[in-house]
């Protein structure tokens, strides 16, 4: 059975940071292209970004420049940096595959505010 398990969202200013990470088992991580999602109050979940087992990355144009997505696929684990952070980006932030997505995982709540 495949899980996702997300942390490391919280509260933050606008023009902060934060890291996320998304630790998955039940499947073969190094093989799987990652991504991740996120949800807004009241919108429906959106993608964010992707990494490829050859770690090329692909960015939505709203985040670009600002989120960068990582992989150690010795730790099944992706991870998120998001910096300069906008009231926008306020979702919960999921992680799954990109190709053939499974059972979504909690989520983590990122805020942010003033």
């Amino acid at each position: 059975q495949v899980q996702f398990v997300e942390s490391g969202g919280g509260l933050v200013q606008p023009g902060g940071s934060l890291r996320l990470s998304c630790t998955v088992s039940g499947f073969n991580f190094r093989e799987e292209v990652m991504a991740w999602y996120r949800q807004p109050p009241r919108k429906q979940r959106e993608f964010v970004d992707l990494i490829t087992s050859h770690e090329f990355t692909q960015y939505a144009a709203p985040v670009k420049g600002r989120f960068a997505i990582s992989r150690d696929d010795a730790q099944n684990t992706t991870f998120l940096e998001m910096n300069d952070l906008k009231s926008d980006d306020t979702a919960v932030y999921y992680c799954n595959s990109r190709i053939l997505p499974r059972t979504w995982g909690q989520g983590t709540q990122v805020t942010v505010s003033s």
